[in-house]
């Protein structure tokens, strides 16, 4: 049996949060947008920096939970994006792994981090002026959202912003 077959232990913990339980090797994702909400599991009255994927599963037929952020792979984002405002970390390719050495207290245990490199995305970037662009924007109207779109391509902030405004019509998106 090989590993993505075998149950971790931390699964009986069912956690709404990614956790290095789901991580079963350096796995490139989206940062699709993130927020600070409240703890969902409810151990705290803590607000936490979430990220949320572009991606809908980790492995096929499994869910990919967000991501809280702790304080260093918040710099790590800080620094991936040249900004210190969750509000500009969206459409963001990280690189997320399992560190077995995260100090948490006293103790040495597993932790997710992200990666201080770009991950190199074979996915080509969606430019405007281009069939791709045009294509992106009947998906636009078909399925309401850019969800397929960020599936195929690359979409950077100012790129997905310009796109939702010309299939909006609109001069400025949140």
């Amino acid at each position: 049996m090989n590993e993505e077959e075998k149950t971790h232990y931390r699964k009986a913990f069912n956690s709404p949060y990614l956790s290095s339980q789901d991580i079963i090797e350096p796995t490139t994702l989206t940062v699709k947008w993130v927020r600070l909400e409240p703890d969902k599991s409810k151990k705290t009255k803590d607000n936490f920096n979430t990220a949320y994927f572009v991606e809908k599963e980790i492995r096929s037929g499994e869910i990919l939970k967000p991501m809280i952020l702790n304080a260093t792979n918040s710099r790590t984002m800080r620094n991936l994006t040249g900004s210190s405002f969750i509000d500009d970390w969206n459409q963001v390719p990280v690189m997320v792994y399992v560190d077995p050495s995260v100090r948490f207290g006293r103790d040495t245990v597993e932790g997710l981090r992200i990666s201080t490199e770009k991950p190199k995305t074979s996915k080509p970037e969606l430019t405007p002026n281009t069939k791709a662009w045009d294509r992106a924007k009947d998906s636009f109207a078909k399925h309401g959202n850019f969800d397929a779109v960020e599936k195929h391509m690359t979409i950077t902030p100012e790129n997905h912003d310009l796109l939702a405004r010309e299939v909006m019509g609109v001069e400025d998106v949140d």
